[in-house]
């Protein structure tokens, strides 16, 4: 229950474990057509490219910044948190000149600095921010940014690591030019894929780049060799035949239950777990309109060792949560409530847990006060 990886679903489990086959093979080429149609539907994008890169989700922010920037580019990049920071650093590294929009940690991006960062003379080509920041557990307005992002001419990458299964991703919608995921958070499959969306604007200007990306493997036009249609595939790479057996078990059970009913789901789970922390004595740091239900963070009491409650919890309930990172390294604890991991006995299992890890070390929060908090939240 950390920042990710989440529970892998049983039924995911069993996909992974059947036969492997070629990944030039027929049968595995109508899967491949299966998967991009159901992350262009799980993205809500329709007429964007959607395809499974062969890595985790930082592959898929590696993929959007170096295919789209070039030495001398100009890019406008939000920091919110870690993965704010990673992006300047993978910007830099294209080539690219960096304006870094910096908002406090556990707030979101602030669309008035972002206005103030597009507006100031030199047309930016990309305006990159994290939707989900997973070090904070802070939600961003991604219809806002990319809004702003189209009205200043520019594109826009959208970090959708955690929101992805989690809360509404509609690529659509916000007209975003770039969205990148990773299959082990809310879709509860293993770590290894990196789902990714690319609008016809961002593939255009891929193909109009005056050098090749600085990156083989991720270099879209290379990849879409393989991935970009049926009948016309090419060697690329030896794709992880039984990570995408996960992937397209875990859309398959995604829309089986519905997306609404994903959504609310994790909503309720979120709601219940912070009523317990709350009655437990704990606080969140994010305000509340802010917050992220897959991925909570709370503040560690004044005078808790937050390393001995985490080693608590794994020794004592085979329980993992997250540690702060950055600024907040040692002040808050992350705790995900995931996919598969977004159920009313991971709730119960966690408060419980905290609650005895907590009692340990002399803190006076009442175990039982906090169950019955987060069970009169689910039933209301």
């Amino acid at each position: 229950m950390g920042p990710g990886p989440s529970d892998v679903s049983p039924r995911v489990l069993a996909a992974l474990s059947r036969p492997t086959i070629g990944h030039l093979d027929p049968a595995f080429q109508d899967l491949m057509e299966e998967i991009k149609a159901g992350l262009a539907r799980l993205f809500h994008a329709p007429d964007h490219v959607c395809v499974p890169l062969p890595a985790p989700g930082t592959a898929g922010m590696e993929a959007a910044i170096m295919n789209l920037l070039e030495p001398g580019d100009l890019a406008v990049i939000c920091v919110n948190g870690v993965f704010g920071t990673r992006m300047v650093d993978m910007a830099g590294r294209a080539g690219a000149e960096v304006i870094a929009v910096e908002d406090a940690w556990g707030t979101p991006v602030s669309l008035d600095k972002v206005e103030a960062a597009l507006s100031g003379g030199r047309r930016a080509k990309v305006l990159a921010f994290v939707h989900a920041e997973t070090s904070t557990g802070v939600r961003s307005d991604a219809a806002g940014l990319c809004a702003l992002a189209r009205r200043h001419g520019a594109l826009s990458i959208v970090d959708c690591v955690t929101s992805l299964g989690g809360v509404p991703v509609d690529a659509a919608a916000w007209d975003a030019d770039v969205v990148y995921s990773g299959t082990q958070k809310c879709l509860s499959a293993p770590p290894g894929l990196s789902p990714v969306a690319l609008s016809k604007r961002a593939v255009a200007a891929i193909a109009a780049r005056k050098e090749k990306p600085r990156n083989w493997l991720y270099d879209i036009g290379l990849l879409m060799s393989y991935w970009g249609g049926e009948g016309g595939r090419t060697y690329h790479h030896t794709a992880p035949i039984n990570a995408l057996y996960g992937l397209h078990e875990s859309l398959v059970a995604f829309f089986e239950e519905g997306e609404q009913a994903v959504f609310v789901r994790h909503a309720r789970m979120h709601e219940s777990l912070v009523a317990g922390l709350e009655a437990l004595g704990l606080e969140m740091l994010a305000a509340p309109e802010h917050r992220l239900p897959q991925l909570n963070t709370v503040k560690v009491p004044e005078g808790i060792d937050e390393a001995k409650v985490r080693a608590y919890l794994l020794e004592r309930w085979d329980l993992e949560i997250g540690a702060g990172l950055g600024p907040l390294k040692g002040k808050v604890w992350r705790i995900g409530l995931m996919g598969a991991s977004a159920s009313p006995w991971h709730v119960r299992l966690c408060l419980t847990a905290l609650a005895e890890a907590l009692a340990a070390q002399g803190f006076a929060g009442a175990r039982d006060a906090a169950l019955a908090a987060a069970d009169a939240r689910l039933g209301a």
